[in-house]
């Protein structure tokens, strides 16, 4: 099992740490670092300046927001920093929930998401490829454009830049069965959101199509402390955010994940607390029993026990939200 270092989205401002801890996991031996975005800073961005800065260590998006970008502007972003970093890039994409799409993005959600990102790797996988202009008459995505509101001038275009690596690998962040299922089929990964090593049984059977190589990339929090209970907080804090207010209370896919994980009533009840505008105790209400199941949290000796169970099931890459240098030397000790 590899190490990655998960950095994230920015909150109120960059985190000036964030370059020197990902030089610290390329020291350490971690495989990948990854950045993120929701509605703030973008994923590309600060990996490239991360990238400029590092020499080894692979470079992830955890996720790209598909809504964000046409597919063909998202491969452009990913051939281009894969040349610039020497073919270290790989492509993490997501499709988030309505109220983040419609709401942020003001796009809209596609009825049904499948097809919308079985298209969207399409058409990536078409750039990487170079093998033609790219071609889809697609559902959700054409090209060339056919809607009746353009102009019928569009030409089937080929990029000008020749990829790096036609088999840049591309990850899919999927949290519902038959969503995992096709991720197994038409990606080179999964980003996981939550990974419980107790409950792997949770998605056997969406991962039964997978091929060989496939890689199963779940986040985990991970801190070296001496209280669990304190050092679960902001595992809880997560949590409480993303199954509280991260998609409508009629639907989020982060709560119904989480319900499938065997905790329904607890995020039904995390769900109406933070919709209350009763954010602290939304976040109390979340079960410290999941919040540890689901990360790397106490004593050095606590933490190696817990690793192993990681270990021991399909995960090939552990990818560590880890906010100190301690953390991340631990863990890299610990894995070997």
């Amino acid at each position: 099992m590899r190490l990655g270092l998960a950095l994230g989205y920015w909150g109120r401002g960059p985190d000036p740490g964030h370059v020197a801890l990902a030089q610290e996991a390329e020291r350490l031996g971690y495989d990948s670092v990854w950045t993120a975005e929701a509605w703030g800073s973008d994923a590309f961005t600060p990996l490239t300046w991360i990238a400029a800065q590092t020499s080894r260590i692979k470079l992830g998006t955890a996720v790209v927001q598909m809504a964000a970008r046409s597919p063909v502007t998202t491969a452009m972003h990913a051939l281009t920093l894969d040349h610039l970093s020497g073919g270290r890039m790989m492509l993490g994409l997501g499709l988030s929930g309505p109220q983040v799409v419609e709401g942020w993005y003001g796009r809209p959600f596609p009825k049904s998401p499948l097809t919308a990102t079985r298209e969207y790797v399409d058409v990536i996988r078409q750039v990487l490829r170079r093998e033609g202009p790219v071609a889809l008459d697609g559902r959700f995505h054409s090209h060339p454009y056919r809607g009746e509101d353009g102009s019928g001038l569009g030409k089937p275009l080929k990029p000008i830049t020749h990829p790096l690596r036609a088999d840049l690998p591309v990850l899919l962040g999927a949290e519902g069965p038959k969503n995992i299922a096709q991720t197994a089929r038409i990606a080179d990964g999964w980003l996981p959101l939550y990974w419980s090593p107790m409950r792997s049984d949770v998605y056997e059977a969406s991962l039964a199509g997978a091929r060989e190589g496939f890689l199963v990339a779940p986040m985990a929090r991970a801190k070296v402390c001496d209280d669990v209970t304190e050092g679960l907080l902001p595992v809880k804090a997560m949590l409480g955010f993303y199954i509280g207010g991260m998609g409508h209370s009629a639907r989020n896919f982060h709560a119904d994940l989480m319900a499938r994980m065997g905790f329904e009533a607890e995020a039904r009840r995390i769900q109406e607390l933070f919709l209350a505008g009763r954010r602290e105790e939304a976040v109390l209400a979340v079960p410290d029993a999941f919040a540890d199941e689901i990360s790397l949290v106490g004593p050095r000796e606590r933490i190696a026990e817990r690793l192993e169970l990681w270990r021991e099931g399909p995960v090939t890459d552990l990818l560590v939200l880890a906010p100190d240098p301690h953390t991340l030397r631990v863990l890299a000790e610990l894995n070997g």
